[in-house]
Parts: C-alpha cells; structure tokens; sequence
C-alpha cells in the first residue's frame, strides 16, 4: 500500500514538473544554450525568457486558478474535457499576446518560432478536445521533440542524444497520467503524435 502510494505521489509531482506551460521557456533556453544564439547579450536573453516566462507560464497558470476557484471547481474538475475549453482560450490568447509583444520588439524569427510551435500545439489540442481528451502533457514533449528534430536540419546538428531523452521523458510523463487515470493509452500517444506535427511545422513554417 505504502509503495503505490509513493508511486503515485512521484507520478503526481513529474506531472507537475513538466506541466506544458514551461516547455516554450524550455525551447528558448535551448536556443540560447546550444545554438549561435549564444552569442547573444545576456541581459537581452534574460528579457526574452522573462517575456516568454510571463506569458506562457505565470499569466495562464494564474488565470487558470483563479477561474476555477471562481467556478469553486477542485482541481480534478479540470481533468474533465467538457470542463478544458475555458483553460486552453486563456492559454491560447496568452500565448498570441505574447507572440504580438514578441513581434512588436522585433525578435528574430527562430526565436518566436518556438512560441508559434506551442501555440499551434495549443489550437490543435483545442480543437480535438471537442471529440478526445488527448494528454496536453504528451503533446507538449511531442512538440518539443518536432521542434528538435525541425531544429537539427536548420542548424545542421546531430540530434540523437536530445530525441533519446525526450521520447524517455515522454514514456515516463504518459506513463504518470496513466497511473493517475487522467489519460488512457490511446489519449497519450494521440497527445505526443499530434505534438510532434504541430512542433515541426510550427518551427519549419
């Protein structure tokens, strides 16, 4: 008893860790990290995670909060799909704010391309939630591993060890939400598939 307890509490918390809403500031902290855009000034790289971080994490996750306390839902509420249209609008319209402000500061376009890969992730999993409650969770891993690999023939590098680590991310994050029943097996594999199409284009286009 004692054991699948802790197995659900560790699954609980690495649902919590890579909850979607941090990948994009993951992505651009890749970028800085591994690309020539380290090359950058660092108080202009702080700027951009600091923007990106406030649109796409703190001001969503918020405004999620705050409806549901307002509807007086508790937080498996938003694990229904009848009760994630309101969460994935504020997610969505927080995420093209950003990618407006991007836009006004004239951020290269490598750079907001990774905000444009989360957002048409973000759409298309709005959409499909009218019918299935794919894992938005998987879809996020997904896209960053479309990302990666659309990333790799852009910049030309080798992408093995990047896409072993993800696709091992995305095996333990869907394996979680299965143990939490969130998401059957079909929901999580739907998520990462559907994630890893809308990453690539997202970057490509």
């Amino acid at each position: 008893m004692r054991r699948n307890r802790l197995i659900l509490t560790m699954a609980n918390y690495i649902s919590i860790v890579f909850t979607p809403f941090y990948l994009p500031l993951m992505g651009l902290l890749a970028l800085f990290l591994f690309t020539y855009l380290s090359m950058l000034h660092w108080g202009y790289k702080v700027h951009l995670l600091l923007l990106v971080w406030l649109f796409t994490c703190l001001l969503p996750t918020t405004l999620i909060r705050l409806y549901r306390h307002y509807q007086g839902w508790p937080l498996l509420k938003l694990m229904q799909r009848e009760a994630r249209y309101v969460p994935y609008v504020i997610s969505i319209v927080c995420y093209f704010v950003c990618l407006y402000v991007m836009q006004l500061q004239h951020v290269a376009h490598i750079i907001t391309s990774v905000v444009v890969a989360a957002l048409i992730t973000q759409i298309i999993c709005a959409i499909i939630n009218h019918w299935w409650k794919i894992s938005t969770h998987t879809a996020a891993v997904g896209a960053t591993t479309g990302a990666v690999v659309a990333f790799s023939l852009i910049f030309g590098f080798y992408p093995l060890w990047w896409l072993c680590f993800l696709i091992l991310l995305a095996g333990v994050l869907g394996t979680s939400r299965m143990l939490l029943r969130i998401h059957s097996l079909g929901e999580i594999v739907g998520g990462y598939l559907i994630g890893v199409a809308a990453g690539f284009v997202g970057i490509v286009l």
